[in-house]
Order: C-alpha cells, then sequence, then structure tokens
C-alpha cells in the first residue's frame, strides 16, 4: 500500500482531551538568569486504551514551536527540528539549496567544532541524521534519556550560531558530497533520473516542484557561500521550525531546557505560506530520454492531482490501490500476471502543493512503450466497467489502518507523526480528521475522484528509452518546456542580517550526562512444540500488534550440492506466496489486506523465513492463512514460468547496476566460481534456466519441515494464548536432513584489483577486503573484531569516513565491516566513489587499514568507542522488530540470556593490545580482493601507476579475454 503523506499519518478509533491554557508567560529563576518559560497552548491525554499521542504544545516568544511527548516505555528520547522550508523555496537557477544547507547543518557552528555533532552524538550512545523533502527539512537525533540535554544544546548551537563557522573549505567539501549524492543515488542507476524528466515537465518552469530536492549540477557549481548564508538567514528562524521532544523525559523540565537553549534566539523574517495554481496540461504531453543504465524502457504515466490533506486525497489514495497495488490489481492482472510487464503499478503522492497520481511500467525486453500505454488505456476502461467494490474499499481502510499503527513502534515514529502535522496544518492531534477523512471514504467518491483526474483528462507520458531502441517509445516527443511565462518570485533575500542570540551562561560549555538510564533485555518465554520446533517469545503491549518469524532450515546452502541449480532456494520462497490448495494468489492475497496483514517468504543461507504481521484484532484470522500457505501451497506450472521468467530478467537487470555487480562479483572472486557462496541469492541466468517445478515440489516435500525449525513471537499477546494457536505446526512433516558443510574460500596469495567496466558510469563502486573465516561469536573474536573495526569504519566519525567523505569529498558514504554468520565471514570496505577520484581513493583506503593494523588504534578512539556502544543499548530494544532481532539471536546462535552482560564486559575491559592483536591479524592489505566497478576508460590509467596486477572481468566475474 501506498504512502502515509509527509513520514506517516496514524488512524485509528480514538478519543482525546483537549485542553487550552491561557496565554501567560510564567517565569522561573536559574543560577544564571530569569527565563521566560512559554504558555501551555494545548494538551492532548490519554484515556484507557486509547491509541493516542498524548503531547503538551507551548510557543516560545521567537515564535519556535515546541511539542513534547512523554513515553516512558523506553529510556530513550528523540528529538526533532523541522524547519519549514524544503526545495519549493528555491528558485530557478538555485535548485538544491534546501538539500546542499542540511549538509551544511553538521558541519560545526560556534560552539561545535567541525564534525563534532556527529561525533558528539555517537559518543552518547545515540544515532542522528536529517532529510529534505520538497516542503521542509528535518534534524533529528534518538539518544539514551540522560543525554536529552546534550542534544538541545547541539539543535539550539546550529539554529542560532551556524553562520560564522561556515567557511569555503565546508562548502566546497559538501558541495562535493552533495554531488556524490546525486551521482550515487540518480545518475548512477537505472531509471534514476525518470522523475527529474517528469518533473521539469509537468509543472510550468519555475514551478517550485519542477525540479527535485537534489537540483541540478549545474546550479550547485554556480551556487557561493554568500547564497548558501542568505538561504539560512531567510527560512532559519525558530519562528519556522517546530522542536518535537518525545520519549523518557519530564514535560516541564524539557520546557526549561528549551527556553534556555533556544528561548534567546532571535526570530526569523516572516514566512508566508506558498501557493500556486492548480496545474492544468493543455494536451497529452509525450516526452523521451535515453538512460544509459538502463537494459530495457520503462513507461512513466503522471496526472495532475490535489495537495496533501485536499478532501479527494483518501479517494486517489484508494483508486491508486486498485488500479495498481497488490495482485489484485488491474495492472497487475493485465500486465505482469499475463507476462506483458516485469512490473506495473501505480501510486498517489502528494505534497504541500500539488500532488500526481503516477502509472509505471516496466515491460519486458522486446516490447514497445506504445503496446504498454495501449494496455494501460485498456486497464482504465476496465476500472469504469468494474467499478469499486465494499471489497476494495475494506481492504484499503485496514491495510491502511495497520501501517497507521505499526509505525507507532518507536517514539521517533510518533515524534515524526506530530512533527508533520504540525508543520502542514498547524494541528498536532491532526489524527482525528485524517481518521475521519479516511474511514468514512465512499465508492463514490473513489469514482468521483476518477472522473475528475484521470478520466480521458490530459497528461504527462514519460518514455525511458535504451541505446539504440529510440523506436520503442510511446509517442513522439511533442513537448517542450516554455520559459517565456517564467516570472520571478521575491523571496525576500534582500537586507537579511545575521543577529546571534545574547546570554548570560556559557554555551561553549557542554552539557554533561543526566543520571544513566535502567536499561533492561527484554523478559521472554520459549517452548519446545510436539514435533521439535522451538518457540521463543516477548510480550509487547505498546502497540496492538503481534510480529511472527518462522524460521526452517534449508536455504541457499541446499543448493551447495549441485550449484547448477544455484537460486533454487529463492525460487521457492517467491513460489510459496503464489495460489495454495484452496485459495488463489489474488484471493489468497485479498483476505490477507483485509486484514491489514502481512505474510512474506523469503530465503536465507541457511533457511526459509515466513515474517508475519497483524493487528491483534485478526490473530486468529491471519494464523489460519498462515496455516494454509504453509501446510497447502499449489505449485502451478503456470505460476512457475511467471517467476522463472521475471527473476531471469531481475538477474538480467541488475548487471547494469553498478552495486549489485560489485557485490556479487566480490563474492565470486572470494570464494570461486564453484562455491555456493561464490554465487548469488537469486542465482544466474544460467542457474534458474536449469530449474524446473518439480524441482520446487521436491523442495517442498523433503526440505520444508519441523527440522530445526524454530518460531519467534514478539507482540501484544501472551504465552498462554499463542502457543495453542500454533499447533497446526505439529503438522510439518519431520524431514531430517543435514546441510552440506560449506567448503573453504580460497586464499588469496597477493592483492590484485579487478575490474569490471560500466561505461560512462559517474561512479566507481568499491569492494575491498577477504574471507576472514571468523564466524559469528557474541563474546569471541568476531564480537571483538567489529569493536576493533568501529574507529576504522563503522562510525561516521570512523577514520575511512572522515577520510573519503568529510576531508576529501569523493564519496558519499565509505564504511568497512566484519560479517559472518555459522559458516564464515569476511571483512570488507565498501563505497561508491567519485569516478575521476577512483585510483586516488584506492590509495587512501589501503593506506588508512595497513596504517590501522600497523599503528593500531588510539586511547581516544578506545574511549569514543566504548561511550559510543555502550550508551547504545539504551536504544537497543525498542520496536518490536528489535526485540524480535534479539530473542532470535539467543535461539539461532544458542546463548545464554547474560550473553550481552558479558559483552559489556568485554567492552569496558578491551585494551589497545587486544583490539591491534585482532587488527594485525585480520587486516592485511597484502592479501586482499580489490574489486572496482566503473567506466574502466577513466579509471584504468590511474590504476595501472599503483603496481598492482589488474585483471579484468565481466558483470559475471568471468576473465575477460
Amino acid at each position: 500500500m501506498k504512502k502515509i503523506v509527509f513520514a506517516a499519518f496514524c488512524l485509528w478509533s480514538m478519543a482525546t482531551s483537549y485542553q487550552t491554557v491561557a496565554q501567560t508567560v510564567k517565569k522561573i529563576t536559574s543560577a544564571n538568569k530569569v527565563i521566560p518559560v512559554p504558555a501551555q497552548v494545548e494538551k492532548i491525554t490519554k484515556k484507557g486504551n486509547e491509541i493516542v499521542i498524548p503531547y503538551e504544545k507551548y510557543v516560545l516568544p521567537n515564535g519556535l514551536t515546541v511539542i513534547v511527548h512523554e513515553d516512558h516505555s523506553d529510556p530513550v528520547v528523540h528529538v526533532d527540528v523541522t524547519y519549514h522550508v524544503g526545495s519549493a523555496r528555491e528558485e530557478i537557477g538555485k535548485s538544491g539549496f534546501a538539500h546542499f544547507f542540511e549538509h551544511m547543518m553538521f558541519q560545526g557552528s560556534d560552539n561545535v567544532g567541525d564534525d563534532q555533532h556527529f561525533k558528539i552524538v555517537s559518543e552518547a550512545g545515540g544515532t542522528l541524521n536529517g532529510s529534505t523533502n520538497r516542503d521542509r527539512t528535518n534534524y533529528y537525533e534518538t539518544v539514551p534519556s540522560n543525554q536529552l540535554e546534550k542534544a538541545l544544546w547541539l539543535e539550539a548551537d546550529r539554529m542560532g550560531f551556524l553562520l560564522d563557522a561556515v567557511d569555503q573549505r565546508k562548502f566546497e567539501n559538501q558541495r562535493s558530497t552533495v554531488k556524490n549524492e546525486r551521482g550515487q543515488n540518480y545518475d548512477n542507476r537505472p531509471y534514476g533520473l525518470v522523475s527529474e524528466y517528469a518533473s521539469k515537465n509537468l509543472y510550468p518552469y519555475g514551478h517550485p516542484y519542477s525540479w527535485l530536492t537534489i537540483g541540478y549540477l549545474e546550479d550547485l557549481n554556480r551556487s557561493s557561500l554568500s547564497d548558501l548564508k542568505n538561504f539560512f538567514l531567510r527560512w532559519y528562524g525558530p519562528n519556522n521550525a517546530t522542536l518535537t521532544i518525545g520519549g523518557d523525559v519530564n514535560t516541564a523540565e524539557v520546557i526549561k531546557l528549551v527556553s534556555k537553549y533556544f528561548g534567546s534566539i532571535p526570530s526569523g523574517p516572516k514566512v508566508a505560506a506558498e501557493k500556486f495554481a492548480p496545474v492544468q496540461l493543455e494536451k497529452n504531453r509525450y516526452i523521451s530520454f535515453v538512460d544509459n543504465y538502463a537494459r530495457i524502457p520503462q513507461l512513466r504515466i503522471v496526472y495532475p492531482t490535489v495537495r496533501a490533506y485536499h478532501p479527494d486525497e483518501a479517494a486517489l489514495d484508494c483508486l491508486a490501490e486498485i488500479i495498481g497495488q497488490g495482485r489484485n490489481s488491474i495492472l497487475y492482472q493485465n500486465l505482469v500476471k499475463n507476462q506483458q510487464a516485469q512490473s506495473a503499478g501505480s501510486f498517489n503522492s502528494t505534497s504541500e502543493l500539488a500532488g500526481e497520481f503516477t502509472i509505471s511500467v516496466t515491460p519486458y525486453p522486446g516490447k514497445s512503450l506504445a503496446d504498454m500505454e495501449k494496455l494501460v488505456n485498456e486497464s482504465l476502461q476496465e476500472f469504469e466497467k468494474r467499478g469499486v467494490s465494499e471489497d476494495d474499499l475494506t481492504k484499503f481502510k485496514s491495510v491502511f489502518e495497520a501501517q497507521a499503527i505499526n509505525r507507532l513502534a518507536s517514539v521517533s515514529g510518533k515524534v515524526s507523526q506530530l512533527a508533520a502535522y504540525e508543520t502542514f496544518t498547524g494541528n498536532p492531534n491532526k489524527i482525528t480528521d485524517e481518521l475521519a477523512r479516511y474511514r468514512s471514504l465512499t465508492r463514490a467518491e473513489v469514482l468521483n475522484a476518477y472522473d475528475k483526474y484521470i478520466k480521458n483528462k490530459n497528461r504527462l507520458t514519460v518514455s525511458v528509452l535504451t541505446q539504440g531502441k529510440e523506436e520503442l517509445r510511446a509517442a513522439e516527443d511533442n513537448y517542450s518546456i516554455d520559459e517565456s511565462k517564467y516570472m520571478a518570485i521575491d523571496k525576500g533575500y534582500n537586507g537579511l542580517k545575521y543577529v546571534k542570540a545574547r546570554d548570560k551562561f556559557d554555551r561553549k560549555k557542554m552539557p554533561g550526562n543526566g543520571p544513566n538510564p535502567v536499561v533492561k533485555v527484554p523478559a521472554f518465554y520459549t517452548k519446545t512444540m510436539d514435533n521439535g520446533i522451538k518457540v521463543i517469545g516477548t510480550e509487547n503491549t505498546e502497540i496492538p500488534v503481534i510480529t511472527l518469524l518462522v524460521y526452517v532450515k534449508g536455504g541457499k546452502l541446499l543448493e551447495g550440492k549441485d550449484v547448477s541449480q544455484a537460486g533454487l532456494s529463492s525460487m521457492f520462497a517467491n513460489m510459496m506466496e503464489e495460489d495454495t490448495k484452496n485459495y488463489s494468489a489474488e484471493t489468497f492475497s485479498k483476505k490477507l489486506e483485509s486484514l491489514g496483514s502481512s505474510i512474506n517468504v523469503g530465503s536465507t543461507t541457511d533457511g526459509v523465513i515466513i515474517q508475519v504481521q497483524t493487528l491483534k484484532k485478526n490473530l486468529d484470522s491471519t494464523l489460519a492463512l498462515l496455516e494454509e500457505k504453509m501446510l497447502n501451497p499449489l505449485f502451478t506450472q503456470e505460476a512457475f514460468a511467471r517467476n522463472k521468467k521475471q527473476t531471469i530478467e531481475q538477474i538480467t537487470n541488475s548487471k547494469r547496476q553498478a552495486s549489485t555487480v560489485a557485490s556479487n562479483v566480490y563474492d565470486r572472486i572470494n570464494y570461486g566460481k564453484n562455491h555456493i557462496l561464490g554465487l548469488p541469492s537469486t542465482g544466474t541466468v544460467e542457474t534458474v534456466n536449469n530449474i524446473n517445478l518439480n524441482d520446487i515440489q521436491h523442495y517442498y516435500d523433503n526440505y520444508f519441515g519441523s527440522n530445526d525449525a524454530r518460531v519467534v513471537i514478539v507482540g501484544d499477546v501472551k504465552q498462554l494464548n499463542i502457543l495453542p494457536k500454533l499447533s497446526f505446526m505439529n503438522k510439518l512433516k519431520a524431514n531430517k536432513f543435514t546441510l552440506p558443510s560449506v567448503p573453504p574460500a580460497p586464499g588469496i596469495e597477493k592483492t590484485k584489483i579487478y575490474v569490471v567496466d560500466i561505461p560512462r558510469a559517474a561512479q566507481t563502486e568499491f569492494r575491498v577486503g577477504n574471507v576472514t573465516g571468523l564466524t559469528y561469536d557474541a563474546t569471541g573474536d568476531y564480537y571483538k573484531a567489529n569493536l576493533a573495526n568501529y574507529n576504522l569504519g563503522s562510525a561516521f566519525t570512523s577514520r575511512l569516513n572522515l577520510n573519503l567523505r568529510e576531508d576529501k569529498g569523493w564519496t558519499y558514504g565509505a564504511r568497512s565491516g566484519f560479517s559472518g554468520d555459522k559458516y564464515t565471514g569476511a571483512f570488507t570496505f565498501s563505497s561508491g566513489i567519485r569516478a575521476d577520484a577512483t585510483d586516488s581513493a584506492l590509495m587512501e583506503v589501503i593506506r588508512e587499514v595497513k596504517e590501522y593494523a600497523e599503528d593500531g588504534i588510539t586511547p581516544a578512539e578506545i574511549s569514543f568507542m566504548q561511550n559510543s556502544i555502550g550508551q547504545a543499548e539504551a536504544r537497543q530494544y525498542e520496536t518490536g522488530f528489535q526485540k524480535a532481532g534479539f530473542i532470535s539471536r539467543l535461539l539461532q546462535y544458542d546463548l545464554p540470556p547474560t550473553y550481552v552482560q558479558q559483552q559489556s564486559t568485554i567492552l569496558k575491559n578491551i585494551t589497545k593490545k587486544d583490539i591491534d592483536a585482532i587488527a594485525k591479524k585480520y587486516l592485511d592489505v597484502k592479501k586482499m580482493n580489490i574489486v572496482l566497478v566503473g567506466d574502466k576508460d577513466k579509471i584504468m590509467p590511474g590504476l595501472k601507476t599503483m603496481g598492482y596486477e589488474i585483471v579484468e572481468l565481466d558483470t559475471d566475474g568471468n576473465v575477460k579475454m
């Protein structure tokens, strides 16, 4: 099911208590200053078993809106500062500023040193980030509850004391980082630019939605430091921001701290709401472009629709689901199931100023986009005939409700909802209106939305074409952008002045820590079923949701008996999503979605995993469907042929995706072409072609059983209630078999460079490392190796990331790590690096790893690592999925419940000698495989000067002759 506008909206049955408080200003006296404390504007409380986000709202004299949500279920706090500015506030020729400035906000301020924001939050055991979209930019951190004041101090400092710390060096560095981000996420991947072409041709020239948030490279190149400073002065005032704090806090204490750190920051220029006329297309527009990375074309059809919170928004959301989401959708039935297209779907997206209803189709090779457009048109006509059923509405509302409730699993999810509602509606308690709007949706409203926005309406059609196949476009281009009617809008940049807050306390003094929070690992229960299936569970009553993970032994390792059928377990998992003996896949999906539940099947190295999620009220009905899926699958030739064809196309298409190619080739080099771990989990075109329907049935009959199976349960259900409901699993066969042993990886005689050519690639994908043989061990060398790597390549402030991203500006991000399971382990450095810096970056990677192995860790790094990892435990058990991960590891690796305490002891007592020994043992740069996937013509000259043997490979990892 599609998005929920502006991060997440929560819809469910609730009642609230609203209290208006007189607008008086109180005062409290601190040791340093009389601080004005704002009056409470409103208070929402929870009664009984209501599902509601309680909060108190305040407004400071400088215009800063403050929302506080108390949630004492876990010892964590989430702080979010949302500024009501996104790319929609930008101008022609200055695109990308909002996103660019998001990066600059992490570069230090008057009282926070360069790159210290990440370091301080990380060392405090927290995590942090920021994001920008069309209409807002937000900055957020989740920290242990004793670190709240530190987080507020950091956010206040960059709100009020940023500009003097911004210099040309930082500006250029982050400009390079943003360019790398654009290269990684847009320019260097198949179909990465389709949204950019759609936006600039759908909206009028100059409309702020006519460019993407990332902006254009040419605009980034022409921007100046003064432009960026003016952007901050215009939009980053407290009067254009909402500060939302949620978690294990006391509201009165929070307001005191907010008043202290934010209260003296001067208000910024007034910010008025933007208004633009709805988009009207004068004709059906056709445009096309050639995608360097795409192997097959793609069709994108876009209808202009309505802004967020418009009365027709819910109807358009439902319409998109009926037409193009899920197995029962019209597009799936007419295009995907009939094997005309690999994928086909529709979605409705809404933003503050406008919205789009989009249909996207990726056909099979050889199909023209004109044929795909014809099928889309026929599908729309079919909708007109079939209309909207009550089942359609029930399914839509159930899935919507379930997804909304699931977003309440974390305090960050609750805070994000409050912040978004306040920013865009002025009412954090908007969920009541949203509930009524979606729950009251009628068939007539959906049909009316179709008539108003889709039926016979002009639209934009984008043809994404491949090299030499331009004849496959949907129609000849008939539209060019008209710049003649553009009139620049005064954005209010004249006469801006930077005025700093004046305080009587020392802002340079970083706040200390509060009392350490008490962290409790989840209580759990265990049970062994009659047929030997092991069960582990934990009760979690925060939201009325239950999650089950069912593990059945098998998976990729089974294919080690005969690698000629690599990908069999993945194909089996796909087929388990198809028909059962009593339901077609479509009927099964409809029943599941009408409950707001999900059952997903996937394969892993040593098993098949079934993930189940359901609302508490629908547990019994969902488990009945799970029983049907596990005990009564029906493997048909029609479904098998379709899945096989889709899998082969996905494998073939992935050879144009540099990151996928790099990972697959890296595994091939590390393990060898005849080693099961050297092959992709989906297999290759050749191995998938060797799989037939009988192999799927044989897998189920011989391997899908109770042998070493396990079940993980997390959610709002008691042990005594859930265990009897799982008794159907006793009907699973007791298939007895042993997984093939994993052969050792071939040794590495010397370091070599393996180059895979992707012409015109903007970046080079790096994979550098080797097979360590370190299997998962919660308290042994594997755990210690991850501690050793933390400062090398795991933390944001690690040596590798600071060097390659923050200092050099060559990448959007760089990291290294030790991975391991029961069977093997590896050390890997990975990154997407700017193409023209490939050789220089490789020299830096080798140098950093070598120096770390030879010279070891510093005392300061040990202290940082111990503080960061040690205090992060407060964040490890908050959500249902986190709890599931913890108790699942107990069962999977037969760990004692006290292993977390054992890890804590190791962490506290580990020494430089211990870490240095690990690094020296496992980080040998003379015996590593270097895989580089990029434009050979650009990168090869520099690589040849480095003294390594260079081997050219194709995208499958075969040596090119």
